[in-house]
């Protein structure tokens, strides 16, 4: 099963907020985020990008798709302006 779909409570998780951030200070503040997280051995990241006109989230979406650091990612089930992201240790 995937670990992203027992993922319930996000409170405890490491957090971006990317409001206010144009597309491509975006994109460089979430692979620092994860390079971050990476060498902190961080499993699971939250994004936070708002619903707004979908700019962000498909910045968001495209940067983790292109990241090689992460497994897996999907939107929060509770709240559409998150994601969450697993990150590959190994």
């Amino acid at each position: 099963m995937n670990k992203l779909n027992q993922i319930i409570f996000i409170n405890n998780l490491p957090t971006i907020d990317l409001h206010g951030f144009d597309s491509a200070t975006a994109r460089v503040a979430i692979n620092d985020f994860i390079n971050d997280n990476y060498k902190m051995k961080n499993n699971f990241i939250v994004i936070i990008h708002g619903v707004g006109s979908g700019i962000i989230r498909r910045i968001t979406f495209e940067t983790l798709k292109k990241n090689s650091k992460v497994l897996a990612f999907k939107s929060y089930y509770y709240n559409n302006g998150c994601t969450i992201a697993e990150i590959d240790l190994k």
